[in-house]
């Protein structure tokens, strides 16, 4: 008897686990150990030309109420009704793998426990870096590291912008229409270019190395769209680029800071490198020194990749898989405030206002500069104030 699996969304990434799951059926049941299939696809579109169309359900009670299904894989988005169509599987004993992030950051603590309770798994390797392995190998392959810092490039659609903006001299409204006409960009951006959508895959990763849950309204978010081609231009003479960086680190005191900022990445950094819709993330333990995992990190069928690999996962377990959880948190006093965020700094201040030592480039829209030394954030805002700084972000240590 074969291993019944639920698709929750039949959207590209839903669309992408079917199609990769029917093409690659064969190996991923060896992989599984387990013969395998698709029972139902829950959408409320009709799709009468689908190659799956006897499979699709408008009903999630369908799925709920069968006990053939054991494995579901959501691809909806969104908090609701993903959210509740989750849980309630959950409480059914059916595991759950899913690509959303929202998802994840806003209700993983819930989740986690809740599958606890009832003997099942919640995965979610395919909410943070698409394809890129990162939330597997956090909690076993690096188990034995104490993880202090996490940094990366979590969003490939700000990534290609910037590299736009890099290699053809493109402004970023021109780049932002290319990622949109291209399909990396959503009609509506905001999630994307405003950094949300990294915030909440930084506090995933947070959560996970840290072991409390870290809530996106904690975390210090700026996106690239105030980034100006002469600031990329900057940069570059300075020997660096510009990224939007999303990271946490723990401090001295013990607090933890999450933060998601456009950073200037030194060309001696390996992040520095890592272009157009591509991801990666450094980890940073006391065993590895550094790892980096590097890849695409969205598309259609690189995010169904890291989908139906937690769907195997989830087949060949009989338990919860307890390294995977975080605790709840009721606040968020173990989180420092981004002003104690400590880096050298950039600036783009009027010409007269640089330091008379600083090793600067002048150009038409003022003098940019890097500090020798490094600042707080407040110092830094301090600074700005004081230059009347057209633009300010910190230095990728």
């Amino acid at each position: 008897m074969s291993v019944k699996i639920a698709v929750l969304g039949h959207g590209v990434v839903g669309s992408g686990v079917c199609e990769l799951f029917y093409k690659n059926k064969k190996s991923i049941e060896k992989r599984a150990g387990e013969e395998m299939d698709i029972k139902y696809i829950l959408d409320l579109r009709d799709f009468p030309d689908s190659p799956y169309k006897e499979k699709f359900t408008k009903n999630f009670d369908d799925i709920l109420n069968d006990d053939e299904v054991t494995s579901v894989a959501e691809c909806m988005g969104g908090v609701e009704p993903a959210f509740t169509f989750v849980k309630s599987c959950l409480e059914k004993g059916k595991s759950v793998s899913t690509s959303n992030k929202e998802l994840v950051a806003e209700k993983g603590d819930i989740l986690l426990r809740t599958a606890k309770e009832h003997n099942c798994n919640f995965f979610f390797e395919a909410s943070v870096g698409g394809a890129i392995p990162i939330i597997r190998p956090l909690h076993k392959c690096l188990a034995a590291n104490d993880i202090d810092k996490v940094a990366g490039i979590l969003n490939g659609t700000t990534n290609f912008i910037l590299t736009k903006m890099y290699n053809d001299n493109m402004p970023f409204d021109e780049a932002l229409a290319l990622a949109q006409s291209l399909g990396y960009a959503e009609k509506d951006p905001t999630a994307d270019v405003e950094g949300h959508d990294a915030c909440r895959k930084i506090c995933i990763i947070s959560s996970l190395v840290f072991g409390r849950h870290v809530y996106p309204k904690s975390v210090y978010t700026k996106g690239i769209s105030d980034i100006q081609l002469c600031d990329v231009e900057a940069a570059d003479v300075l020997g660096c680029s510009v990224k939007l960086i999303a990271s946490v680190r723990r401090l001295e005191n013990g607090k933890i800071l999450p933060t998601v900022m456009p950073t200037l990445v030194p060309y001696e950094n390996i992040m520095s490198g890592v272009s157009d819709v591509f991801n990666a993330v450094l980890v940073y333990g006391d065993g590895i020194d550094q790892a980096m995992f590097y890849g695409r990190g969205a598309g259609k069928l690189p995010t169904a990749s890291a989908v139906l690999g937690d769907v195997i996962e989830t087949v060949k377990r009989t338990s919860t898989e307890s390294a995977q959880t975080w605790e709840p948190s009721s606040d968020d006093s173990f989180i420092a405030s981004h002003e104690e965020y400590v880096s050298r700094w950039y600036f783009r201040v009027p010409d007269g206002k640089q330091p008379s030592d600083a090793g600067s480039y002048r150009h038409d829209d003022g003098v940019s500069f890097i500090t020798d030394k490094p600042f707080s954030f407040a110092q830094a805002m301090d600074m700005a104030k004081e230059m009347n700084a057209f633009a300010f972000m910190p230095v990728m240590d």
